[in-house]
């Protein structure tokens, strides 16, 4: 059953779900956008979790279009599943990897019991896919997993996010 997909514009540091989707790096150790912004709120134990990760089953980091769950820290979730989306590239489809991405974090999300996930817009930032395509392939996947998660909330930073994702929601 297809989860219910909620958009909304907001921090999604401040979202009250069982899981929040970071658009995480390979690195897993923060960076900027909403990776710098939930490694922030969250506290140091999400930093020591995905150092724990790096000594041991990531040594070269997550690859793209893989998740995984760590403790949410000081945010109002339980966890936090790191998502890494790929870099757009004109020449490259690599919207399978976008898509991965999502279904991942799915995945992830149903072995831990999580039945409310919020996601930021994956790749769509600095990694600059066109806002469009990003949420078209990720309401489409949200759409098409087979999951127990029972609602997916899209948690968007600016109005024209929110207005390409509401868009998306509507076909």
């Amino acid at each position: 059953m297809s989860p219910q997909i909620r958009t909304g514009r907001g921090d999604i540091t401040e979202t009250e779900v069982d899981a929040v989707v970071n658009a995480a790096n390979s690195a897993l150790l923060g960076g900027g956008g909403v990776d710098g912004a939930i490694h922030r709120r969250g506290g140091p134990a999400i930093l020591d979790e995905c150092r724990g990760l790096r000594a041991g089953r990531y040594p070269d980091g997550l690859p793209t279009g893989r998740a995984v769950a760590t403790t949410a820290g000081d945010l109002p979730a339980r966890w936090v599943i790191h998502a890494v989306g790929p870099v757009y590239a004109k020449r490259e489809d690599r919207s399978h990897l976008l898509a991965s991405a999502y279904r991942e974090s799915l995945r992830v999300a149903d072995e831990l019991g999580a039945r409310t996930v919020a996601f930021p817009a994956i790749s769509a930032g600095i990694y600059g896919w066109p806002v469009p395509d990003a949420a078209r392939i990720a309401v489409e996947t949200v759409r098409a997993a087979d999951t127990a998660v029972e609602v997916v909330r899209f948690v968007l930073f600016d109005d024209a996010v929110l207005a390409a994702f509401e868009a998306a929601a509507r076909t």
